[in-house]
């Protein structure tokens, strides 16, 4: 099984800690970096060949995990000369599977990746969206009035529930044979798109534990608490 993690983006949320290194290699409980969680849970999935693609501060990933011996995967690299947004990478590299699975290289969650990969074979899907139930708080009263400005319903800081992508798809390679080379693209416009376009888009709600270390807050959580969280990862300590 192949996958393709995206490592490229530059951490701005992530700043400070982000300002001499990548944001995938911040270390979290003094131990394992960010993107090495993933990709030993990668590995315990049955992933063994898993490629980065890379671009601000590349080197550095490269340096750092070399050709993935070390933690007993094939590894390689896609290095994009400009911004590409999401999906834009993976137009690059030449020879994905007809099947493989995408994700951030800024995500601590328990997905089984085995199981998502292979529903999403099974299914014949051309993309598959692992989505995440996120309550969303609103620190405004909510005004709601007719169309001659009389008030009809008023709510004290509401909390609304979405469905959010969290980051992790599987794709069929015909959807990125379809893509201009090298011009950037993201996944919006890859939803957008499939809509537009009747793509069979298969949507797999997890309600296990996920966080996007994008912000300041999430990261001091993530590593002040990594003890519990990796017993959550199943990663040993």
């Amino acid at each position: 099984m192949r996958a393709v993690i995206l490592a490229g983006g530059k951490g701005t949320r992530l700043r400070p800690y982000t300002t001499l290194i990548p944001k995938p290699l911040v270390p979290l409980g003094g131990k394992y970096s960010i993107l090495e969680i993933i990709i030993m849970q990668l590995k315990r999935s049955g992933f063994t060949h898993i490629t980065l693609a890379v671009n601000h501060l590349s080197q550095l990933i490269m340096a750092y995990f070399g050709d993935g011996s070390r933690l007993g995967v094939q590894l390689d690299y896609s290095l994009e000369d400009g911004e590409l947004s999401t999906i834009g990478p993976l137009t690059l590299i030449s020879d994905l599977p007809e099947n493989f699975l995408v994700m951030n290289g800024d995500i601590l969650c328990d997905l089984d990746y085995r199981k998502f990969f292979e529903a999403h074979v099974a299914s014949e899907s051309m993309i598959s969206v692992s989505s995440y139930r996120r309550q969303v708080k609103i620190d405004f009263g909510v005004l709601r009035y007719d169309a001659n400005g009389k008030l009809t319903e008023f709510q004290e800081k509401p909390s609304y529930d979405f469905d959010v992508s969290m980051g992790i798809y599987c794709i069929n390679r015909s959807i990125i044979e379809g893509l201009p080379k090298g011009m950037k693209y993201g996944f919006d416009n890859l939803m957008i798109d499939g809509l537009k376009n009747k793509q069979a888009i298969d949507i797999r709600s997890f309600d296990g534990y996920w966080l996007d270390i994008g912000r300041p807050d999430d990261y001091e959580f993530a590593d002040e608490n990594f003890e519990e969280l990796s017993a959550k990862l199943g990663i040993d300590q």
